[in-house]
C-alpha cells in the first residue's frame, strides 16, 4: 500500500481491482496445478502459482502502457496486503513481516522478468516454470509440460482479451 493510501486511509481491499485479484488467487489455487502439474501443495507452492498468475496478469496490463498503470499499482498493493496478512497468520512476528513480504515482492519481480523474457522470445515458459515454480525439486516432464503449457495458454488468452475485461476480473481459464 502506498504511503498516501496508508496516511489517508484508503485500502486496497476497496479497490476496483479486488475482483481481478480474487480471480488470480482462484486460478493459482486450482487443484489441477497440484494434482496434474505436481506443483508442491505447500504454502510455498501455492505462493509460486499465485505469483506466476499474478505476473502474467501484470505483464498483460503493462502492454497497455499508462492506461492501466494505476490498476497495476492497485493490484500489486492488494497482493502485498494479502501476503502481509498471510505471513502474519502463519506466525511470523511483526519485526520480520516486512522482510518476508519484501522477499515475496522480489520473487514476483523475478517472475515478471522471467515470463516477460520468455514471452518476447517466443512464448516457451518451460525454463521460467522450472526455475520459479519447481525450484530445486525437478519435475517430471509431464508436470513441467502441463504447468508450462497451461501458463502459456493463460498468457495467450490474456493477450487476446481487452484490458477492460481483465480489469473487471474477466480473465480466461488457463
Amino acid at each position: 500500500m502506498s504511503f498516501f493510501s496508508r496516511l489517508f486511509g484508503s485500502r486496497p481491499a476497496q479497490s476496483q481491482c479486488r475482483p481481478l485479484y480474487d480471480r488470480i488467487v482462484r486460478i493459482g489455487r486450482d487443484p489441477a496445478w497440484y494434482i496434474d502439474g505436481a506443483v508442491p501443495d505447500t504454502l510455498d507452492g501455492r505462493f509460486d502459482m499465485i505469483a506466476a498468475v499474478m505476473a502474467l496478469v501484470l505483464l498483460r496490463l503493462e502492454r497497455e502502457g499508462g492506461r492501466t498503470a494505476q490498476a497495476a499499482v492497485e493490484l500489486a498493493e492488494i497482493f502485498i496486503e494479502d501476503m502481509d496478512g498471510t505471513v502474519r497468520q502463519i506466525g511470523i512476528g511483526d519485526l520480520m513481516v516486512g522482510k518476508h513480504v519484501g522477499k515475496m515482492m522480489g520473487a514476483l519481480g523475478g517472475r515478471l522478468t522471467a515470463f516477460r523474457d520468455a514471452a518476447q522470445a517466443g512464448g516457451d515458459f518451460e525454463e521460467p516454470v522450472r526455475r520459479n515454480i519447481f525450484h530445486d525439486a525437478p519435475p517430471s516432464e509431464h508436470a513441467l509440460g502441463f504447468v508450462s503449457r497451461r501458463l502459456e495458454r493463460f498468457h495467450q488468452g490474456l493477450v487476446a482479451r481487452p484490458a477492460e475485461e481483465i480489469l473487471r476480473g474477466e480473465v480466461p481459464q488457463p
